[in-house]
């Protein structure tokens, strides 16, 4: 059994590198009931670091899954304005938010995809503001994961749920690099890696991206004034967070109407407790105007009907296959976990902060600038030992990315 020692240590990277916690701040965190006891390590750990005040958002799976089967539509479709609320008057008040995810990716795989759709899309109407300032960077927030013994036991099938549970756990420790005598110095280094990939990538400053491999062949412009970032993140106070734990990435944003050609998923998607697998989309001018799956495909349907963005791309992030994520050899059908095993794109919604002074920019603006709006934001995954990408630079001339899904560019300052 992980020893309390051991969770502690997570607790206090969360706290201390996640969302970089400061004296006098307070603290929302949305959690799993079933992981109630690491729940109240952190709890403890921000206190004694000295969060003014923090509160949790308990989820139950099981509570979501009976409010699903049996709540009408009119309870489905209606987001509490009480939740926003409560949500806006934590981030006005300069709060961190950590996410704890735990979620069965089977959860919802019998209910009607249009219920989850239907309600997926409310609270998304319902949390823009909330939503401007995560995605803006304006406050600090992180999303750690800790097992739950539905989720271990879909990644380790032969196992009994106690022995699912704590494999899970020692992945996850592992690939977080709680392992580590020094976690949070480990995570320092770890910054650094990253932050020299996106530096080359910026220096680079691509036309356009050339992805291909089984079933892709992808042309993606991107916007003029397009950064990489990856790892950690300034919030507008000043403070160093890490959205993502774990993170292997470095993203941007293609040009919202600059994308063509047909793109193919390399691990399955877990949309809101369903799981879509071996799909493809193919976009012309931005859009996807064909899509199927093998598995999900009306959960996909749904997906891509969200609104008149979701049909566009908002990230594009680049994965070597050598990372802890892909070594592994796990599927943990989470996309915090597999979109770091694999480059990745982002149907909906970009991050403003992909853009020179798009944090600063209205709607309208960001469009001129190709940045795609959307009530979604939703990861797949696209590469693997197969991906080769090509960078094409504003003269014309092409050279290799990535060749065998790792990297062809020194992005380590060597």
């Amino acid at each position: 059994m992980v020893s309390q020692q051991t969770q502690e240590k997570y607790a206090e990277l969360a706290l201390r590198t996640g969302v970089n916690l400061q004296k006098g701040q307070a603290l929302m965190i949305n959690a799993p009931i079933e992981g109630a006891d690491f729940t109240k390590l952190v709890v403890r750990k921000a206190y004694e670091i000295g969060a003014k005040d923090v509160h949790i958002n308990w989820v139950d799976d099981e509570l979501t899954l009976l409010k699903y089967e049996n709540a009408p539509d009119e309870v489905i479709t209606d987001y509490p304005e009480w939740k926003v609320k409560l949500h806006d008057s934590f981030v006005e008040d300069g709060a961190a938010v950590l996410n704890i995810r735990s979620t069965n990716p089977d959860l919802l795989k019998d209910i009607d995809p249009s219920r989850v759709a239907k309600a997926n899309k409310a609270a998304a109407e319902a949390m823009v503001n909330f939503r401007k300032y995560t995605m803006n960077d304006k406050i600090p927030w992180s999303i750690i994961s800790i097992p739950s013994g539905d989720w271990a036991q879909k990644i380790f099938p032969d196992k009994s749920k106690e022995e699912a549970v704590e494999s899970l756990w020692e992945a996850i420790l592992k690939i977080v690099r709680v392992d580590q005598d020094n976690p949070i110095a480990a995570w320092e280094a770890h910054n650094e890696t990253l932050k020299t990939a996106r530096e080359v990538l910026n220096e680079k400053n691509y036309k356009k991206l050339i992805f291909k491999a089984p079933g892709t062949n992808l042309e993606m412009e991107l916007p003029q004034g397009h950064l990489w970032k990856g790892g950690s993140a300034v919030a507008e106070t000043g403070v160093t967070f890490n959205p993502n734990m774990p993170t292997e990435e470095v993203f941007s944003m293609p040009h919202k109407y600059g994308v063509n050609g047909t793109v193919a998923s390399t691990k399955p998607l877990n949309y809101g407790g369903s799981l879509i697998d071996n799909f493809s989309l193919t976009f012309k001018d931005g859009k996807v105007v064909d899509f199927k799956a093998e598995q999900g495909e009306e959960v996909l349907k749904h997906l891509l009907d969200s609104d008149e963005g979701a049909r566009r791309l908002g990230e594009i992030a680049l994965v070597p296959d050598e990372s802890p994520v892909s070594q592994s050899g796990l599927v943990f059908y989470n996309t915090l976990f597999d979109e770091n095993a694999s480059c990745h794109i982002a149907l909906g919604k970009a991050y403003p902060t992909n853009l020179k002074g798009g944090s600063a920019m209205d709607l309208e603006t960001l469009d001129k600038h190709g940045v795609n709006d959307s009530l979604i934001h939703v990861d797949f995954m696209i590469g693997s030992n197969k991906m080769d990408i090509d960078g094409v630079k504003a003269d014309g001339t092409t050279e290799a990315v990535f060749r065998n899904g790792t990297w062809s560019l020194n992005v380590k300052g060597e």
